[in-house]
This record gives C-alpha cells, sequence and structure tokens, in this order.
C-alpha cells in the first residue's frame, strides 16, 4: 500500500509533525498501539536480565539482575521513544533475543562482560557509519519486493511459534521418549495444566474479539487473560515452570500471575558506562573478535529490515518502492540502540517484531513509541507489576499477530520459481530455525544463485552478491572459527 500524506489534513502541529491524520489514525488508536505493545514485549525486562545473567565471563564474573532489568528498560524506554520522535514509524526497541544469548554464552566467556559489551558498542557503531553512508539502505532497496514480503510472511510464522512455544502449547519432545518427533502438543501430547488452558481460552476470547471487531482486541485479550491466570494462581497455587532449578511442565511460563507486595522500587543503574572497547582484542585474538563482530553485525542488519518491512506491511505503511517511511531514520536510531545497549551492558538493542501487536490495534506513527517508551521508563521502578503477565497471557498476541502478517503471501508469485523458491525458504525457516537472519540469508542466497543457473545474473543488483558472500559466511562461521 501506497502511503499518500495528502489524503487528511493535520490538525495541530503536533498531528502534522508525526503525520497522524495523514496515516488515517488517532491518538486513540496510538495510545491503545503503544500499550498492546508494550505489554506484548514487556517480557524483555524480565527476559533479559535472566539470559545475560547466567552467563559467566573469563574471569568467572556475572551481571547482578538488578542493574540488568533497570538497565534494560532504561535503554527500551530512551531508545523506543527516540525512534517515534526521529523515525516517527511504529517501531519499538528493547534487548534483543538471540544477541543477547550469543553475548552471554558465546562472546562473554572468551573476555570480561566490559569487553563484550565494547564489542557490541563496536557493532552499533559500523552499523550507523553504514546506515550513514546509505549502504544499508541501499542493501535494503537492492532486495526484490517480493522477496520483501516473504521476509514478513517468514516473520509472521515466526511470532506465531514463539507464542506457542512461550505458552507451552508447543513444546519439544523429551530426547528420552524414543520419538523422531521434535514437537508435541502441550504435555505429552495433552493440554494437560492449568496454564494451557488459560492459554488456549484466552486465545480464543482474542480470536472472537478481533474479529468482532472490538476496538482493543489484542490488549483487552491480554488483560484479561492476565486476570484470570491470577484468579486460577490463587485457586490452584500452581507456581512457575522450574522450582529450585527442576523443571515443573504444569507451572507458569516466565512470571507467576500473583500480585506483588511491592509495587514501587528504586532501578539501580550501576552498569550504565561499564564497556572496554579495547582489551577484547589482545585477550581473545583480533580474529575471534572479528568474527563474534560479524556475526553481531549480521544479525542485527538484516533482524531489523525484516521487522521493519513486516511491521510497515501491517500498517499499510509501505510505499510502492517496497520502503517504509523515513527508512534512513529508522535504520540509524536501531544502530543507536545497538550501541546503547553495549554503553549501558545490557546487549544490543533492535526494533521488535512485537510492535506489530501494536500496529494491529491501530498504531500507524512514533506517538505509539511514545507511550510504550514511556511505560518502559516506569517499568524500572513498577518492575514488580510487570512481572504479573505470564507467557501464557501474552503470547496470545503473538498468534493473532503471525496471522494477520500472513496475509501477505498473496502478494508472491509462485508459479515464478525464481522468486518463489527463495520466498519459500525465508517463509519456512525463520520459524523453523528460530533466527530471521537465517531465513533471510537462505532466500538471498538461494534467490542469487538461481539467477545465475538461469542465465539471468543481470537481474541482480550488484550489492545482493556481495551481501549473498556475506551470508556464506555467515553460515559457515562454526568451520571458519574451527580453522582461524
Amino acid at each position: 500500500m501506497t502511503v499518500d500524506s495528502s489524503v487528511r489534513t493535520a490538525k495541530n502541529g503536533f498531528d502534522r509533525f508525526f503525520e497522524i491524520s495523514a496515516r488515517g489514525s488517532t491518538i486513540g488508536r496510538e495510545v491503545r498501539g503503544g500499550l498492546a505493545t508494550f505489554f506484548t514485549m514487556a517480557y524483555i525486562v524480565v527476559l533479559n536480565p535472566l539470559i545475560l545473567g547466567a552467563g559467566v565471563d573469563a574471569t568467572g564474573s556475572k551481571l547482578p539482575i538488578a542493574a540488568l532489568a533497570a538497565g534494560t528498560a532504561l535503554v527500551a524506554g530512551l531508545m523506543t521513544i527516540l525512534m517515534g520522535v526521529v523515525g516517527r514509524f511504529p517501531l519499538a526497541l528493547a534487548a534483543g533475543l538471540g544477541v543477547n544469548a550469543l553475548v552471554a554464552y558465546e562472546v562473554a566467556p572468551e573476555m570480561t562482560w566490559a569487553d563484550a559489551m565494547g564489542l557490541v558498542f563496536i557493532e552499533g557503531v559500523i552499523i550507523a557509519v553504514l546506515v550513514l553512508t546509505g549502504l544499508r539502505t541501499a542493501v535494503f532497496r537492492a532486495v526484490p519486493t517480493q522477496l520483501k514480503t516473504a521476509i514478513g510472511v517468514g516473520i509472521g510464522l515466526f511470532l506465531m511459534i514463539i507464542g506457542l512455544v512461550d505458552a507451552g502449547f508447543v513444546r519439544r519432545v523429551p530426547d528420552a521418549s524414543g520419538t523422531t518427533v521434535p514437537v508435541e502438543l502441550g504435555i505429552g501430547g495433552k493440554l494437560s495444566s492449568w496454564p494451557l488452558l488459560v492459554f488456549c481460552l484466552g486465545l480464543l476470547l482474542t480470536l472472537v474479539l478481533f474479529v468482532r471487531k472490538v476496538r482493543g482486541a489484542i490488549l483487552i485479550g491480554i488483560l484479561a487473560t492476565t486476570v484470570l491466570a491470577i484468579i486460577v494462581e490463587a485457586i490452584g497455587h500452581i507456581g512457575p515452570s522450574f522450582v529450585d532449578g527442576k523443571p515443573n511442565p504444569s507451572g507458569w511460563s516466565l512470571n507467576v500471575p500473583t500480585l506483588p507486595g511491592k509495587i514501587v522500587d528504586v532501578p539501580d543503574l550501576s552498569l550504565l558506562g561499564k564497556f572496554n572497547v579495547l582489551d577484547s582484542w589482545g585477550r581473545a585474538g583480533w580474529l575471534v573478535v572479528l568474527m563474534f563482530v560479524f556475526t553481531l553485525l549480521v544479525t542485527d542488519f538484516f533482524d531489523t529490515m525484516g521487522t521493519m518491512v513486516a511491521v510497515g506491511q501491517e500498517g499499510g505503511l509501505i510505499a510502492s518502492d517496497g520502503m517504509p517511511p523515513r527508512t534512513r531514520e529508522i535504520l540509524l536510531v536501531d544502530s543507536v540502540a545497538a550501541a546503547a545497549g553495549g554503553a549501558a551492558s545490557v546487549s544490543s538493542n533492535t526494533s521488535f517484531i512485537e510492535s506489530a501487536s501494536g500496529v494491529a490495534e491501530g498504531a500507524r506513527t512514533g506517538v505509539a513509541n511514545l507511550v510504550t517508551g514511556i511505560l518502559f521508563l516506569l517499568a524500572m521502578f513498577l518492575a514488580p507489576l510487570v512481572t504479573v503477565v505470564p507467557f501464557e497471557a501474552a503470547s496470545t498476541a503473538l498468534v493473532v499477530v503471525g496471522f494477520l502478517m500472513m496475509l501477505s503471501v498473496r502478494q508472491i508469485d509462485w508459479t515464478d520459481y525464481e522468486i518463489g523458491i527463495p520466498a519459500f525458504l525465508a517463509i519456512t525457516l525463520m520459524p523453523f530455525t528460530y533466527s530471521i537472519s537465517n531465513g533471510i540469508g537462505a532466500a538471498i542466497i538461494s534467490y542469487v544463485v538461481i539467477k545465475l543457473a538461469v542465465g539471468k545474473a543481470r537481474e541482480v543488483h550488484p550489492l545482493l552478491y556481495g551481501v549473498a558472500v556475506l551470508f556464506v559466511l555467515y553460515f559457515l562461521r562454526g568451520p571458519l572459527e574451527g580453522l582461524l
């Protein structure tokens, strides 16, 4: 859909700056969208500290959980607001999943935490340079429009499976089960726990509200499911999914939905500025450091590209050339967020696909980001309230948004194998490998190879050849690390 900013007249300066009327939105829709986005991704304030806090650096040190939680909320809030003001696009940012695990389990063990966060800072600066020189935008334009559409669809399926897995509706089959089936429904093929029932009821409620076009359907679904979860926990005393380090399959995921005894707490910001950009090169060796920076760079570079397109498609904010408005500004803020995450010792911050839940609620401008960002800043002080919402409640939104993003699949010409096969790989590999970058990489490599094989090399943008080579290196980084 082409964005036409001339259709509606702005009511005031605020409206004109954020193009609220021009994009067919209202303040009410933006507020609802901002709330939905926050509640869908607020889990990161809890989950990022758990991931980073579980890692140990080369000196045996761990990062404090309380400081990680406060830093996560602070950077997410500031960068989300910055995206709203500069990018004016409904795309929230926070510490990136996958990147934080890479930092915690691969990078930090080779050096100190300060060194590891220094590499994240370096990666953010490099991406910023690529944006300012126009290279990142040029690469984005080089990707065929139908392939961009496929990336958005793939992310939709990725979101859906994230929601189903986080809620425990889909689970990995234990290795000792003697079956070759990798995943199963619920627990042992059955929906045999109260949290799973809560998720199913919450999802059905959200779907009914959505089909009936109830305003705030997704947000109402999250809140109503959370209330139901609190009631169920109060009656059944189910507990968390892990008790004393041992799995409790029937427990709540991420958070136990109980009203906290303490609502307000003073944030611990002691990790801000604890990063080092030089010592890692001598401690781990320059080849290892370069490989880490390259991996971080590729992951952030293309995850954001896919996320930006997917959110733009969901909100009808993609122009005829396949680009959202203010693309350069969006990418620049995203790169600044990556560096800011390293500087605050909370890992690279990046655009969150969960922003699509806010867009589904009507968000079309950066005003929604102001709402989401302010809530993240408040979360520094209201961390106990953030921990009330379990995955079983928040994940309902991801399934609905996954469906919405799937609708764009009809825009792909599946009879043209030269684009259909790369599109298929993008759509399927994202959910099946749990990685946006893997899907984009496989799609670009296959697109280039197929065009070369059928003698249409000139139809491939020159930049895509370079990108394809980089993705080949990305997929071969394991063997390359062994050789180096």
